[in-house]
């Protein structure tokens, strides 16, 4: 018999944008789960790999995107059918999670309770992650700190937020360039907001700190370029900057004296560098935030067959996390 086929978004060229089609379904093998997907959401790094511009390439064409995603074990090797999961695939993998089922890395499985909704789960994960690791395992917040978001209309930056407040920072302040989704900022817990118009690094250095009340403790910042440079300079001593995007420019010229005067901590984060027991008990809070409603994740639910229209979405920023559901 010949292997059967299934419907899936698929990445037929580099450059493309993803497109329904029809792609032979996985088959489970050593160390793998077969998971049938719930639901799977659309990240930056889904149109990254898809661009050709990912640092370590794409997989082989055509295949599945989707970088995560919420489903049920089907067949694997040590988890038990039946088994709700929250997964993440590897960025190489052929079989992603916008496809009604995917293969994944069974030590890449975080268990996930049976009444957790689908769209939640899979809007949390890694932006849930990256701004929750980022403000307690990175920078180590601790209460009463004052907190700059750089990004703040983003799905990172509106988490972080919210995050940085239930973790009892004395004030949060969001900046961005988007002045009107940054005033819905202010709902999900900011103190203050900050536009990102133009202004050169000192301006925005006296622009922080005035919204904070005083010198920065912690930056979140998923934007690098220019705008780093100005919370640094708005940075009180022993600050922390982490950084976990450049969606404002790959690179940007840091006095040494800055760094040194201060004592500032400059630190990466990447959410696949940090050991699964923590991002476990991680998203484990997050979801048990989320759940009890004082943690809000802006999402849309769209049908896995509108795929295309998601994608376009996702490429014109679209400050809320989209949802893919199979049919």
């Amino acid at each position: 018999m010949g292997q059967k086929m299934m419907r899936a978004a698929l990445i037929r060229e580099i450059g493309r944008d993803a497109e329904m089609g029809e792609v032979s379904e996985p088959v489970c093998g050593p160390g793998k789960a077969l998971v049938q997907v719930q639901a799977g959401s659309i990240n930056p790094l889904d149109l990254l790999i898809a661009s050709g511009k990912f640092y370590l390439g794409h997989p082989p064409l055509p295949y599945v995107p989707g970088v995560e995603g919420v489903g049920v074990v089907i067949e694997g090797d040590k988890i038990a059918p039946g088994t709700r999961v929250r997964f993440e695939c590897g960025v190489l993998s052929p079989y992603g999670s916008l496809a009604p089922l995917t293969l994944i890395e069974e030590d890449a499985a975080m268990f996930v309770s049976d009444d957790a909704p689908a769209d939640l789960v899979a809007s949390l994960g890694i932006s849930g992650l990256a701004a929750w690791l980022s403000l307690v395992w990175r920078a180590k917040l601790t209460k009463g700190e004052r907190v700059l978001v750089l990004g703040a209309t983003g799905a990172v930056g509106q988490i972080a937020i919210q995050v940085a407040k239930l973790l009892g920072a004395s004030q949060v302040v969001g900046a961005s360039r988007n002045r009107n989704v940054l005033n819905e900022v202010l709902t999900l817990g900011a103190d203050a907001i900050v536009e990102l118009d133009g202004r050169g690094a000192p301006e925005l250095a006296a622009a922080f700190k005035e919204a904070a009340g005083g010198p920065i403790d912690v930056v979140i910042d998923t934007l690098w370029g220019p705008p780093v440079l100005g919370a640094m300079m708005a940075a009180g001593l022993g600050a922390r900057v982490v950084n976990i995007g450049q969606s404002a420019g790959d690179s940007v010229s840091i006095p040494s004296a800055i760094l040194r005067g201060k004592m500032i901590s400059l630190l990466g984060h990447n959410n696949l560098f940090v050991p699964k027991e923590e991002r476990q008990k991680a998203f484990g809070q997050l979801l048990e935030h989320a759940m009890r409603g004082d943690l809000e994740v802006k999402h849309e639910v769209i049908p896995l067959e509108r795929v295309s229209e998601a994608w376009r979405l996702q490429r014109e920023s679209p400050h809320r996390k989209l949802v893919l559901l199979p049919s």
